[in-house]
């Protein structure tokens, strides 16, 4: 299927591991014009070399902890200077926060910040020029609507549901749709300091209808579709990909 997204511009956060990781190489051999960004500019680089060994441009590279207040102004300011807008807008950056009862409010502003505040200045920093184009793709990276327990994460996780939804409602006409990921199970370096060998295999066998955990090139196949203009009528939705973990039906 061809995509119709090469020459389109794109940014994605979070891009030196993981999901981030896996889109910005994915949108890359599609030929977006990309900048990534994340936290370490050695794992920032060997994303840019897989692209540029599979044929595809060069990318900008964005080093930047998005905990700093700056971090949006920063970010938007170094991507609009390489690529003159961007048309893809991939908000993946964040982590996941377990709380206890008596968890601190510092903890709190922490994962609201990192998780949410952080997604939404970006792109409204971003929208302007996408706008005036008349063409975007704003797709977050989110979480589960089934917390075990207290998680700041999946609490501002949350608010990117709703505020996208809304947000889709604002920009819709100007060509612009906005959509979540909540992802399930996805291997990463997290999972395997979290959950031992024994209960990924449990997990898979007793929870996960497709009896396994999902790899991050199975978020990224999702964005580049909702990236792509085949997918223009799709806005304001939260897809989760996650081998059937969840347990209700929308």
């Amino acid at each position: 299927m061809e995509l119709q997204i090469k020459g389109k511009t794109g940014l994605v956060t979070g891009a030196s591991a993981g999901i981030g990781r896996a889109t910005a190489i994915a949108l890359g051999k599609e030929g977006v014009r990309l900048a990534i960004a994340g936290r370490r500019h050695d794992k920032l680089q060997e994303v840019a070399q897989i692209i540029r060994d599979a044929g595809g441009e060069a990318p900008t590279l964005i080093v930047q902890d998005m905990m700093e207040d700056q971090a949006p102004a920063a970010i938007a300011e170094q991507v609009l200077g390489a690529l003159g807008r961007v048309e893809i807008l991939i908000n993946n950056a964040g982590g996941s926060r377990p709380f206890k009862l008596e968890s601190s409010e510092e903890q709190w502003n922490e994962a609201l910040t990192l998780n949410f505040t952080r997604h939404r200045q970006l792109t409204h920093k971003l929208l302007s020029p996408m706008m005036e184009g008349g063409w975007g793709r704003i797709i977050n990276i989110t979480g589960k609507s089934e917390p075990d327990g207290i998680n700041g994460a999946f609490c501002a996780k949350a608010a990117v549901h709703s505020w996208a939804k809304g947000l889709s409602r604002e920009v819709g006409k100007k060509g612009i749709t906005v959509n979540c990921i909540p992802p399930g199970r996805i291997m990463s370096d997290q999972i395997l300091r979290n959950y031992t060998p024994e209960y990924r295999a449990w997990q898979s066998e007793h929870e996960i209808p497709m009896g396994r955990y999902g790899e991050p090139e199975d978020i990224a196949a999702l964005i580049c579709f909702l990236a792509s203009p085949l997918a223009q009528y799709i806005t304001g939705t939260v897809i989760p990909v996650d081998g059937g973990l969840r347990r209700y039906q929308f």
